[in-house]
């Protein structure tokens, strides 16, 4: 199946480049361009791309309200952020409005390449510990209140919480199956648990979520 991709960028020779790039590969295509975020919205409306290769910075509107509007317009299309630099709160205001990844500009051909084909899986294509450093910068938990389950949080298991939080401390799955001793099917299911039980679409809303309701501190060491 080919991937179709839409690609946003006020920047003409930037677009060019990523044309090239996508163009060069056998599963994908560039079936339209964008200068601005309300054109982006249009022009993803009417061509539903399979992804979406969003700069954050963008005239009028901007990539994060393009990413919400698309991700409610045509939630099937997965947005892939773009930045010029690594630790961008925009980054993580996409993120929180659908974005399924986040790259710099500067990543390789195949850096980008692959994301593309990660996010158009439905999986995150942002790595765990540059997520967990945005998370840490721009993130503020909820404050400390009663013992009880937080906000969003309340119907997840033991286990599932468990395996939130490692989620949000940049474990892999792996990393998880290790630590506590389980298979890593059984990881999957409960992080696909999770995400329906939060509303989380991929990894990087968990992670956020994760950290918003308090269940994990910005700025606290983790083990």
């Amino acid at each position: 199946m080919t991937i179709s991709v839409l690609l946003v960028d006020d920047h003409a020779l930037v677009r060019t480049g990523f044309r090239m790039i996508i163009g060069a590969q056998p599963d994908m295509e560039v079936v339209g361009e964008a200068a601005d975020g309300g054109e982006a919205v249009d022009r993803a409306a009417a061509l539903r791309p399979a992804v979406v290769l969003m700069d954050i910075h963008l005239p009028g509107l901007n990539g994060v309200a393009a990413t919400g509007r698309i991700a409610r317009l045509v939630p099937e299309t997965r947005v892939l952020a773009l930045s010029t630099f690594d630790l961008d709160e925009y980054v993580l205001g996409a993120l929180r409005a659908g974005a399924s990844g986040f790259l710099p500009k500067d990543v390789s051909p195949e850096e980008l390449t692959a994301a593309v084909r990660t996010v158009h899986r439905g999986e995150a294509a942002v790595a765990p510990r540059l997520l967990t450093r945005l998370i840490g910068t721009f993130v503020r938990a909820a404050p400390p209140g009663p013992a009880t389950p937080p906000r969003g949080l309340d119907a997840l298991t033991g286990r599932e919480r468990e395996v939130l939080a490692l989620i949000a401390r940049g474990r892999s799955n792996a990393d998880i199956a290790a630590e506590l001793a389980i298979t890593p099917s059984t990881v999957k299911n409960h992080i696909s648990s999770v995400f329906a039980k939060t509303g989380a679409r991929d990894r990087a809303q968990a992670v956020i979520a994760a950290y918003e309701s308090g269940l994990v501190s910005p700025g606290v060491p983790q083990p």
